[in-house]
């Protein structure tokens, strides 16, 4: 279970989920590499990279989620990117810039619904 320290900021519930994910720097064409979430929310996701990204990167997401049949793309911007392994692990904070209203409503639902709301 996450922390929180004074005033949640979020928009939105985030879920602790593990989802396949794809991803990759939106300018770069087929340079995907692989990963899961380890939380969602409907403004954005967390994710384990293996590299450091620069705040404002913009990344392409190919999501795998278990309430639609295919991988889902999505477009997000890198709001934090730090070290938990040294040169290894990375945890990357992502906002969704460019995402599908019916996947939006999904997304929501999906979540309130683990969360018991």
């Amino acid at each position: 279970m996450e922390k929180s320290f004074g005033k949640e900021r979020r928009r939105y519930p985030r879920l602790s989920a593990s989802f396949v994910v794809s991803y990759k720097i939106k300018k770069i064409p087929n340079d995907y590499d692989f990963s899961q979430t380890k939380n969602v929310g409907q403004g954005g996701v967390l994710l384990t990279t293996n590299r450091k990204f620069e705040t404002g990167t913009q990344l392409t997401l190919m999501i795998k989620v278990p309430f639609v049949l295919q991988r889902i793309e999505v477009s997000a911007i890198v709001v934090d990117s730090k070290e938990i392994a040294k040169n290894l692990v990375y945890e990357t904070r992502l906002a969704f810039s460019d995402i599908n209203k019916k996947f939006f409503q999904e997304l929501g639902e999906f979540i309130e619904e683990r969360l018991g709301k």
